[in-house]
C-alpha cells in the first residue's frame, strides 16, 4: 500500500534531478510504501531519460509531461495523479535525508497534523560570501532562516510551528486539506511571464493558519537544498526581492487590502528600516521589492485579463 506520493515538478534541471532521485534510493521507508511522480514542465534537456534510468531502483516512479508554464501546473498534476492521500512536494534540487519519508509518515500518524516539514539545509556549491553567512547566522532563538535561498534550520527538536515556516521545497500535506484550501496559487514562472506569478504555497499556509490546523516540524524530515554559486550574488537576491514584490501585490489584491492604510505603513517600514540601519545592500533589495510590487499593481490595473487571473477561485 502506497502511503506517500512524492511529487517533483521540474524543468531543464536534469543534473540536479538525478541527485534528488538518487537520494530517494536510500530512504529508510520501504520502497513499496511510497511512489515518486516527476512532472516535467516543458524540459528540453534529458529529464525524461534521467527518470527512466531510475525505474529499476524506484519501481513506483512515474513521469508526466505538461509544458504549460508555472510551478503550480506541475504541483496540481501531481496531486491529480497521486495514489496516496499524503502528498510530499519537493523541489528538483533537493537531496533528502535517508529518514526523510519515514519521518514524514510518522508525523502524519497524529491525525491533528496536516502539514509537515523539516530542515532545508544549504548545500553550497562554493564558499558563500560573508554577507550571506551573516544572513544565515542563528537568531536569538538559535534558528536560521534565509528565505532568499529557501533554506531553514529550526533546530533538532520536533515541534508544532507556524505553517509559513514550511517551505515549498519540503512541503508535505494531506490531499483533502490542499483541496479545501483551493490548491496552490501560481508561483515560479519564466521571467517573461512573471506578471502571472502568485503567492504559491504561502496561500496554503495562510489557509492552514486561519483554519487553526497544525503544522509539524520534524528534524528527521529534512533535506539539503542546492545553492549554486550563481545564487550567491547580489543580483540573484535582487531578482528574488523583485519577484517577492509581485507575489505580495498578488496577495494584497486578492485580499482587497491593496489600498489599505495598514499596507501603506508596512511598505513604508520596509523602505525605512534598511535606511535607518545604514544597510546599503538591504536598501538595494527593498528597492527591487518595491519595483516588483509597483510593476504588478500597474499591470493588473491596466490589464483586465490579468486581474481575472489574479482573482481566480483556483488554478487546477
Amino acid at each position: 500500500m502506497i502511503m506517500l506520493s512524492v511529487i517533483i515538478p521540474t524543468r531543464n534541471r536534469a543534473d540536479f534531478l538525478k541527485l534528488t532521485l538518487r537520494s530517494l534510493e536510500f530512504q529508510t521507508l520501504p520502497r513499496d510504501l511510497f511512489e515518486v511522480i516527476v512532472i516535467d514542465n516543458g524540459s528540453t534537456d534529458n529529464t525524461r531519460q534521467v527518470v527512466e534510468a531510475f525505474q529499476q531502483q524506484l519501481r513506483n516512479i512515474r513521469y508526466f509531461y505538461d509544458a504549460t508554464p508555472g510551478l503550480h501546473v506541475g504541483r496540481h498534476l501531481g496531486m491529480k495523479m497521486a495514489k496516496a492521500e499524503i502528498l510530499v512536494y519537493a523541489d528538483d534540487d533537493i537531496e533528502a535525508f535517508p529518514t526523510w519519508l519515514e519521518a514524514i509518515a510518522e508525523s502524519f500518524q497524529n491525525q491533528d497534523v496536516i502539514l509537515v516539514g523539516g530542515q532545508n539545509l544549504p548545500k553550497f556549491e562554493s564558499e558563500p560570501p560573508d554577507w550571506i553567512k551573516k544572513m544565515w547566522a542563528r537568531n536569538k532563538h538559535g534558528e536560521r532562516i534565509l528565505w532568499y535561498l529557501s533554506i531553514l534550520d529550526l533546530g533538532n527538536k520536533n515541534k508544532f510551528i507556524n505553517p509559513y515556516y514550511i517551505f515549498g521545497c519540503n512541503f508535505s500535506i494531506r490531499r483533502n486539506v490542499l483541496l479545501d484550501a483551493g490548491g496552490f496559487h501560481p508561483d515560479a514562472m519564466p521571467q517573461e511571464l512573471i506578471r502571472y506569478r502568485g503567492d504559491g504555497e504561502s496561500h496554503v499556509s495562510k489557509y492552514v493558519t486561519e483554519s487553526c490546523r497544525k503544522a509539524f516540524y520534524n528534524s528527521r524530515a529534512s533535506v539539503y537544498h542546492q545553492v549554486p554559486s550563481s545564487r550567491m550574488r547580489e543580483e540573484y537576491f535582487v531578482v528574488r526581492a523583485y519577484n517577492q514584490g509581485i507575489s505580495d501585490s498578488y496577495t494584497y489584491i486578492r485580499s482587497g487590502r491593496d489600498n489599505s492604510l495598514q499596507l501603506r505603513v508596512r511598505l513604508l517600514i520596509r523602505v525605512l528600516l534598511p535606511i535607518l540601519q545604514f544597510n546599503i545592500r538591504k536598501i538595494r533589495f527593498q528597492k527591487a521589492y518595491l519595483k516588483g510590487y509597483s510593476f504588478h499593481r500597474k499591470e493588473v490595473i491596466n490589464n483586465r485579463s490579468l486581474y481575472d487571473w489574479v482573482t481566480k477561485d483556483n488554478y487546477y
